[in-house]
């Protein structure tokens, strides 16, 4: 924010003048104001009374005298305790405003050639069930923050890395073989994901019923699980994979191709892409290559069973294991065999993985181990760890078939969005193809939102019902304040109302047009905030408070019926800056706004 620049370099200019002497400028604490203060920016003194020798009253009233004097931003100070409180000029918000409205894409700053490329992963499916609510948070917050990250200047890649092998999609695909009839997504009339989905949940059920025989007949639960038949087909069918047996790769390349299908639809639903995906059927061999590379160089070591080893204990970690001693992958494997082609792929400063808490060490040790085989990006890679988000009712459980599946999701959210608007009236002048647009804008509205107002570290509960509310800190709120405002300019138009390029700076402002305002202009900091601090929270809940702030303006001052034309005028050009300011935070978090509602 340009003001709190200015305000620091006065304040510096005054500490030396006062003092005869220099501060740090991080010692130069700027707040907004609180509202039950006269004032709009807040200085706090304490740092200063070494300087001052003097108390802090006394000093804060030295430091506003020196600022009302030379700093014409300033109109008036007083002061609180340690605390000075300054009130800002008029004219300085009439220029600030200006700025804004002639900055079409104020708060967005444009890449170059030569700007850092930031790769971001998120989503990381597993190609045996289809997309949850888990996925929902993880895509929601990956392509937000890719967003984000571009709007502050960065070059940006968002990446996809699809698990595509291992027992689990063998356990799907065994399924399938032996009860599956040649079923297929087109017969079944159902998408492909979630039919491969069924085959892994009956799996598991087949796999309980052979256990609890076993364990019947009097072996114990290992004993059970050691002995299973079936277990043992899916590791055979696993051991035919990674040999190339034809049938098995064949089986495996068309229910993956049913899989992709059906996450594309879904990916399409909730609005989320890619730049590029990758597969770990093609990284894990890069890892082991690598692996292999490392412990020739003596980064690694071999164990006697032949297993290949990291010694993380001089990190105040433990050993980790990178190679079985049979010569097969682990996860921590492919993840080097994926920063191997993506490095190949693209000069990356900064790698974001948006990847749950529970895997805190995986990244933390993954970080290590990339820097130590000579990754540049690999000591600052970014674990974008978020928490689990569950449903009122408790939490998911994939392999039991009780999943909060992504695409149910969707639908109910589309539905209830679509009732709740018609028993509101919000979609009584709509025809009924803009009626299923704004119900489907607003139930993703609803449903993003709700997400990336949380910070992305803590577990959170995602209630569908309480996030499509036209009151409160929710999408469908902001949405319909979009669109009240959109009707407001419409009507100006309808009534011949030119709008002028500039602020006209010769009108009085009110403290409620002076804190929307000050609102506006911090959306620039705000991006900026949020993409030092990797969080989508920040932009949501700016959004509201600048939309809660507009809606009391609407509620106290009269807009089109007020008889000054240049505060008419003035009114409806603050109106388009909150409109404008709004469209693009929500753009930032993967949101549309409707502009009639």
């Amino acid at each position: 924010m340009q003001l709190e620049n200015q305000l620091e370099q006065s304040i510096f200019k005054a500490l030396c003048s006062l003092y005869g002497t220099e501060v740090n400028a991080s010692q130069i604490q700027l707040q907004k104001t609180k509202k039950e203060f006269e004032g709009h920016v807040t200085l706090v003194v304490f740092p200063f009374l070494k300087l001052s020798k003097k108390d802090p009253e006394s000093t804060a009233k030295e430091i506003g005298t020196y600022l009302l004097e030379h700093e014409p931003l300033i109109s008036k100070f007083n002061v609180i305790k340690g605390f000075l409180n300054l009130s800002i000029a008029t004219q300085a918000w009439l220029q600030l405003l200006d700025r804004v409205h002639s900055d079409s894409s104020f708060g967005i700053t444009a890449s170059n050639d030569n700007s850092p490329l930031v790769m971001i992963e998120y989503s990381s499916p597993n190609t045996n069930k289809p997309l949850h609510l888990g996925h929902v948070r993880n895509n929601l917050l990956g392509y937000s923050l890719a967003k984000i990250m571009a709007a502050n200047g960065n070059r940006v890649v968002k990446t996809n890395i699809v698990n595509d092998r291992g027992i689990h999609i063998c356990k799907s695909m065994l399924a399938w073989r032996k009860w599956g009839e040649g079923i297929t997504p087109e017969k079944a009339n159902k998408k492909g994901d979630h039919l491969i989905g069924d085959f892994y949940v009956l799996f598991d059920k087949k796999y309980k019923q052979e256990l609890a025989v076993l364990q019947a007949a009097g072996k114990s639960k290992e004993e059970a699980e050691a002995a299973s038949e079936l277990m043992a087909e899916a590791r055979e069918m696993l051991r035919q994979w990674e040999a190339g047996n034809e049938e098995v790769v064949s089986l495996w390349k068309m229910m993956n191709e049913w899989v992709y299908a059906g996450f594309d639809e879904t990916y399409k639903k909730l609005g989320v892409d890619f730049d590029k995906i990758y597969y770990e059927s093609q990284t894990y061999k890069e890892g082991k290559g690598k692996v292999l590379e490392g412990l020739e160089k003596g980064i690694f070591f071999r164990k006697e069973d032949g297993s290949v080893w990291a010694d993380l204990t001089g990190d105040g970690l433990d050993q980790k294991l990178l190679l079985r001693g049979d010569g097969t992958s682990v996860y921590m494997t492919q993840d080097i065999g994926t920063a191997k082609l993506r490095f190949d792929d693209y000069p990356i400063n900064k790698m974001i993985y948006v990847v749950g808490n529970e895997q805190n060490y995986h990244f933390q040790v993954l970080s290590i181990l990339l820097d130590r085989l000579g990754f540049s990006w690999g000591k600052d890679l970014v674990h974008f760890s978020y928490g689990m988000v569950e449903l009122p009712e408790g939490k998911m459980k994939s392999r039991e078939g009780t999943v909060v599946d992504a695409d149910d999701l969707v639908d109910e959210m589309v539905a209830t969005a679509r009732e709740t608007s018609r028993e509101l009236g919000k979609l009584d002048d709509c025809t009924p193809e803009e009626a299923e647009k704004i119900s489907r804008m607003v139930a993703l509205g609803a449903l993003k939102y709700f997400i990336l107002k949380v910070d992305p570290r803590k577990n959170m509960t995602f209630n569908p019902k309480e996030s499509i509310d036209f009151n409160g800190n929710t999408g469908p709120f902001i949405q319909y304040t979009y669109a009240r405002i959109c009707s407001v300019l419409r009507k100006a138009k309808e009534q011949g109302i030119v709008m002028p390029d500039h602020f006209n700076k010769n009108i009085e402002l009110s403290e409620k047009e002076i804190a929307l305002i000050q609102q506006i202009v911090q959306f620039d900091s705000i991006v900026k905030e949020a993409g030092a601090e990797y969080s989508p929270a920040l932009i949501a809940n700016y959004v509201y408070d600048l939309v809660k702030e507009y809606n009391q303006f609407y509620h106290d001052f009269s807009i089109l019926k007020e008889e000054n034309e240049a505060v008419k005028i003035f009114r409806l050009l603050l109106s388009t800056n909150v409109a404008k300011v709004v469209r693009t935070g929500m753009s930032l978090l993967g949101i549309e706004v409707p502009e009639r509602m």
